[in-house]
């Protein structure tokens, strides 16, 4: 069946919308994207604040089947300047790429999908950038790189003439299965609420007069809705930053945090808490242990770092 392969337009909007929801909900439950935060997306993401000033270019295209929008891919230019991430430097990237896996009242979205790739390449090559990466990063909370859950995202990718083998894990334990609030396992340690860089920080604050200083701290982001950016994102929060002072480790400070967090996000009504561990961490198995011991499972393993073969030059 003819595949017209043209830019994004307003009346698209809905129909983007339910294809990108379809791959959030196989990824992480209950879980929905808005079509405002989706349209925000497409021009710009501020609160990456680093690397979305970076770009310089931004194109959307689908592709459409008998009046039905069957894929979408959202592209972005990366600027060639000394301010920019030298893994970002002169790049262009496949943001993301969503379709509808074939079905028998539809058999025929696979060419769609394939039709999609390339022109999305044809469109990367026309912005002359030194290499071409691709991810799924979509706007919901623990959707990055290509989940395990999106087989037929990453067999279009492939055929494409997309390699990496970088997996991370996306863990996710329900609240009330986090370790209950306990006594201190260091005698005098209290929990200290603050600000912190991603999230509320709860630290482990030994005594005064034991110097006062900060043993541990865990950081939870309560706010991934971001007022009108989910639609259904109520009651999910994430692991900002995990740390435990290296001298106090393996005395239950840790857990004892992750007590202490589950009193805070049971008080405020959160039902679930992400967490990501990464093999490029030298203790990501000690930190994918921890989480499997305070209640965490793992809800998803990522492909990340896909880069085109074939862009060793200026395309």
């Amino acid at each position: 069946m003819p595949v017209q392969i043209r830019p994004f337009v307003r009346g698209d909007r809905d129909q983007l919308a339910a294809l990108v929801n379809a791959h959030v909900a196989a990824v992480v439950p209950n879980v929905s994207v808005s079509v405002q935060a989706l349209m925000s997306q497409l021009e710009r993401v501020p609160g990456e604040f680093i690397v979305d000033p970076w770009v310089t270019a931004r194109s959307t295209l689908v592709a459409v089947q008998r009046d039905r929008l069957v894929a979408a891919a959202h592209l972005l230019r990366y600027a060639d300047s000394a301010d920019v991430g030298e893994s970002y430097r002169d790049s262009g990237e496949i943001r993301w790429l969503v379709w509808w896996p074939p079905a028998p009242f539809w058999p025929d979205s696979v060419a769609a999908a394939d039709a999609l790739a390339a022109a999305s390449l044809a469109r990367l090559a026309a912005w002359r950038v030194a290499r071409v990466h691709a991810d799924g990063t979509l706007p919901a909370p623990g959707v990055y790189g290509v989940p395990e859950q999106w087989p037929h995202v990453r067999d279009v990718l492939h055929r494409a003439g997309f390699r990496g083998d970088r997996v991370e894990s996306v863990h996710l334990a329900r609240v009330d299965h986090l370790p209950p609030p306990r006594p201190s396992p260091i005698d005098g340690i209290r929990a200290v609420r603050s600000v912190g860089a991603c999230g509320t920080r709860i630290a482990a604050v030994v005594p005064a007069q034991s110097g006062g200083r900060e043993i541990g701290y865990v950081e939870v982001d309560t706010t991934l809705d971001g007022g009108v950016r989910f639609a259904r994102a109520h009651g999910l929060a994430d692991v900002g930053n995990l740390l435990v002072d290296e001298s106090c480790r393996r005395r239950g400070v840790g857990t004892w945090l992750m007590g202490q967090a589950r009193s805070w996000l049971e008080l405020g009504g959160s039902t679930g808490l992400l967490a990501y561990t990464s093999p490029d961490d030298e203790t990501d198995g000690a930190e994918a242990a921890f989480l499997a011991a305070t209640g965490f499972e793992v809800l998803t393993r990522t492909l990340r770092g896909l880069t085109l073969e074939s862009a060793g030059e200026p395309a």
